[in-house]
């Protein structure tokens, strides 16, 4: 396989959904210089989960986010991710001290043929490459492990699971690669606390806030005292009563239907056929209703609507390799969570 381009279900997804994206990404390579820090959060709990389940030793996995925010003490988005980090990771040591699963398999990756299926011939062009969390077993049923991080988790939210084709087309190339049936996807979803660390009062906003009692008080005095700013033990605690709560971690398992990996085979041959010939004419469409997916721009949005200036490529992107989904301790997928 190692003559033809190996390609993961995020480049498929983003050329069926943006032509000229994927063009960007996949054929000329452009990243922007600066992560989105959902992703960065991400790539990091999904790190942390991997040696969670692998040695279930929570300081080893403390110790991992310590180094991945060695610069928190300057950095207050550092200073962020590690506190969320830390208290999330010990919330969920906590809340699954016994797993009902055994774990086959972890950071699994596979690659395996597109094919056609009409003929059965393979592409001469196109692999396609994965990788799962984790492959589970409860009983004698195999599960796909699959971590997200969420900001909530509510029935809109549950059903988008459902969407989730990407597991699905992964589950079917798995069973090939291991030769055991996959019968469904365990998800496990981890909710991001929205808290904020105080950073409590400046001396001129208190002497306002006290001046304001006195002017209200019959007595015209106050007792009020300044609010200092919130240390980071009070912190780590107020995170640690909001993991303790039921909504913090979930478990939802989607069982898979047979009639989708055909559906999805067949899918992905049209989109490798479809794109032989956007590169054969060099012609890669824009779909501009994805250009604001996720309540923010598309990554690509400043080149699209510069119409690819050299300037905006020299500042804002650089070139990276694609398929950096498939190292260690990345995401499966290039899109943030629902």
């Amino acid at each position: 396989m190692s003559d033809r381009i190996v390609t993961t279900y995020s480049m498929w997804n983003l050329f069926r959904n943006c032509r000229k994206a994927a063009h960007w990404r996949y054929v000329l390579q452009f990243v922007p210089l600066e992560k989105d820090h959902n992703l960065s959060f991400g790539s990091l709990i999904h790190e942390c989960l991997e040696h969670w389940h692998k040695a279930r030793e929570l300081a080893a996995v403390l110790d991992l986010i310590d180094r991945a925010c060695a610069n928190r003490g300057q950095d207050e988005e550092q200073r962020r991710v590690w506190h969320v980090a830390t208290a999330m990771m010990k919330g969920y040591a906590a809340r699954y001290a016994q797993e009902e699963f055994e774990v086959v398999a972890l950071e699994k990756a596979f690659e395996g043929e597109i094919v056609n299926p009409e003929t059965g011939a393979c592409s001469r062009t196109f692999t396609l490459a994965g990788k799962v969390d984790g492959i589970v077993r409860n009983g004698a049923d195999h599960f796909l492990l699959e971590h997200k991080t969420a900001a909530a988790v509510d029935a809109s939210y549950l059903e988008r699971l459902w969407t989730d084709f990407q597991i699905t087309l992964y589950a079917h190339y798995l069973e090939q690669v291991l030769g055991i049936r996959i019968v469904g996807v365990l998800y496990n979803v981890l909710v991001k606390a929205r808290l904020q660390q105080s950073e409590g009062e400046t001396e001129v906003e208190f002497e306002a806030r006290r001046a304001e009692l006195i002017a209200k008080s019959k007595t015209g005095k106050s007792s009020a005292k300044r609010r200092m700013p919130e240390t980071d033990e009070e912190f780590q605690a107020r995170l640690a009563a909001k993991y303790a709560e039921p909504g913090s971690f979930h478990r939802e398992t989607l069982y898979l239907s047979r009639d989708q990996f055909d559906t999805l085979r067949a899918e992905l041959w049209e989109l490798t056929q479809a794109f032989l010939d956007a590169r054969r004419r060099d012609v890669w469409y824009q779909n501009t209703s994805f250009c604001f997916q996720y309540g923010r721009p598309c990554p690509y949005f400043a080149l699209c609507r510069s119409g690819g200036s050299q300037n905006v490529l020299d500042n804002f992107y650089r070139r990276q390799a694609p398929n950096e989904e498939l190292q260690s301790g990345s995401p499966s997928d290039d899109a943030p969570v629902f």
